[in-house]
């Protein structure tokens, strides 16, 4: 780090936590961010404000004045762009020495399996359950750890699923792919501004601790967040040994 890096970044360094070593593993570290909405506005701005030192933004949407509520990255004058390129911006102007790659198609399975294997974790941001699962086999299939998030109207959810852990259940082991859920989106159903940006947070902070080294313990672990009450519930995972998505991959 150069005496510039040195004082942006003097707050982690003066956390035992994280420290000198820790802040030189996230500049020299890569994250992949699926979804530039209201969990992946947050997100992306706390890795770009920590030094986090390349980003990829994926997300084929482009931003919208309904987006402004809580979509926190994006301003009046981007309405228009294409939200990848658009949270590009929103971190250039905090950090400029991180490297954003704005991949603005869908996150296919093809997609994701070009990018997954760089990345050394992987951030799910994304707003639809079938994007969820194919998120979550690439980074089975290519062992990487996800952090996952969700919120709709008052309530969201976040948890890391770590292929890297051999007892560590995935995000198909919770939710089978074959039990479709009735699709609630946030246009037709609502979601409560800083609920995405609580959620985000969470799973920033994940992110960013995995990448550091410090590590996360919320692997086998759901939290999930009542945002009337403001009260969280802490659920505990297993494995599916039978899982269509894991179990043959860890065999």
């Amino acid at each position: 780090m150069d005496d510039t890096q040195l004082l942006r970044y003097s707050r982690h360094i003066l956390l035992n936590e994280l420290g000198f070593e820790g802040q030189e593993k996230l500049l020299g570290s890569h994250a992949l961010v699926i979804g530039a909405g209201g969990l992946g506005s947050p997100v992306a701005l706390y890795l770009g404000s920590a030094g986090v030192g390349h980003i990829t933004v994926v997300d084929h949407d482009e931003v919208d004045a309904t987006n402004l509520q809580r979509q926190i990255a994006h301003t009046l004058d981007r309405v228009g762009q294409f939200k990848a390129e658009s949270v590009r911006t929103a971190i250039a102007q905090i950090n400029p020495d991180v490297t954003v790659t704005a991949v603005t198609q869908r996150a296919d399975t093809a997609l994701l399996n070009a990018l997954v294997p760089q990345a050394d974790v992987v951030i799910d941001c994304c707003d639809n359950f079938a994007t969820r699962q194919a998120v979550n086999l690439a980074c089975v299939t290519h062992r990487k750890p996800l952090v996952s998030g969700a919120a709709i109207r008052m309530d969201g959810q976040v948890s890391v699923f770590d292929s890297t852990q051999t007892d560590a259940p995935c995000y198909a082991c919770i939710f089978p792919p074959e039990q479709t859920p009735e699709e609630t989106r946030c246009a037709t159903m609502g979601v409560f501004a800083p609920l995405v940006g609580i959620i985000g947070s969470v799973q920033a902070a994940e992110a960013l601790k995995i990448l550091s080294g410090m590590g996360s313990h919320m692997a086998g672990r759901l939290l999930m967040l009542d945002g009337r009450e403001l009260s969280w519930t802490d659920i505990r995972m297993q494995r599916n040994a039978a899982c269509p998505v894991c179990a043959s991959v860890r065999a």
